[in-house]
């Protein structure tokens, strides 16, 4: 019989205390994100891990596409169902820069960075990007889906990200990155940052960790900004995840715009 390519594989795994206890596995999905947000839904536990070898619609921050081509990367999302404000959630997603750069960085000769909020980057160009989405309910959360897509053999990309993207193996040619080591490096990592955030519910634990990370750091950035652009330097993030921006001698922050860094992506959105 035809294998549904729809219908998950389920495994299970021991490397880690909680996260990934269920994974299930697609040889084609839509988005993980998406087939997350409906298994949560229908009660999937805290920890489940949906990965897929390729995804059809695979999506980005602000509603933008996401190439996902068979096997050229690891595409996958974390259902988490913590007891936290709505507003703690977006340092979800600094988490799960910090555990691809703690994984990524095994790998030798890798130096990636954070591109804040919720990039990886590597030579300037994004290797992993992370879509984190929530479900609130009144008081809190019912459910937080982490979405995360590292770019492993790709060779060349769409025309429309050729200057933005990259891949492990266009950074580390002489590298044989193992896809399944790197997926369990990311797990065991992530698992290590949460356990963290949830002690204090901010990024408390890992700040000085990550502004070591933070590509963004000390550099100018514009801030695209519903009420007006503007520009300043990036002074590293608050607890909360924020963005700290120096403009003439005053510190604001950021917790929505979209930033751009010079000579990360230029000043492309």
């Amino acid at each position: 019989m035809k294998e549904n390519k729809m219908e998950p594989m389920l495994h299970k795994r021991q490397r880690t205390s909680w996260l990934g206890k269920t994974i299930y596995s697609y040889e084609e999905i839509d988005s993980t994100n998406t087939e997350g947000k409906r298994l949560a839904e229908k009660g999937a536990p805290h920890g489940s891990v949906i990965r897929a070898q390729v995804q059809t619609a695979g999506r980005g921050r602000r509603g933008r596409s996401w190439s996902s081509p068979k096997d050229a990367g690891i595409w996958f999302s974390i259902i988490l169902r913590p007891d936290i404000a709505q507003e703690s959630a977006p340092v979800l997603t600094l988490a799960a820069a910090m555990a691809v750069v703690r994984a990524i960085r095994r790998l030798p000769g890798a130096k990636p960075q954070i591109k804040w909020p919720n990039d990886v980057v590597m030579s300037g160009k994004k290797v992993c990007g992370i879509l984190t989405e929530m479900s609130p309910q009144k008081e809190g959360v019912d459910y937080i889906v982490v979405g995360i897509g590292i770019n492993m053999r790709q060779q060349a990309f769409p025309p429309d990200i050729i200057a933005t993207a990259t891949s492990l193996e266009q950074e580390l040619p002489e590298t044989v990155v193992s896809g399944e080591m790197l997926f369990t490096a990311v797990l065991e990592a992530f698992e290590t940052y949460y356990d963290k955030f949830m002690q204090t519910g901010d990024a408390s634990l890992f700040l000085e960790e990550y502004h070591g990370s933070l590509a963004n750091k000390d550099r100018q950035v514009k801030v695209l900004d519903p009420q007006g652009d503007y520009e300043g330097i990036a002074r590293g993030i608050n607890r909360r995840g924020e963005l700290l921006v120096e403009r003439e001698g005053t510190l604001s922050t950021v917790n929505a715009g979209e930033v751009s860094v010079r000579g990360i992506y230029g000043y492309a959105p």
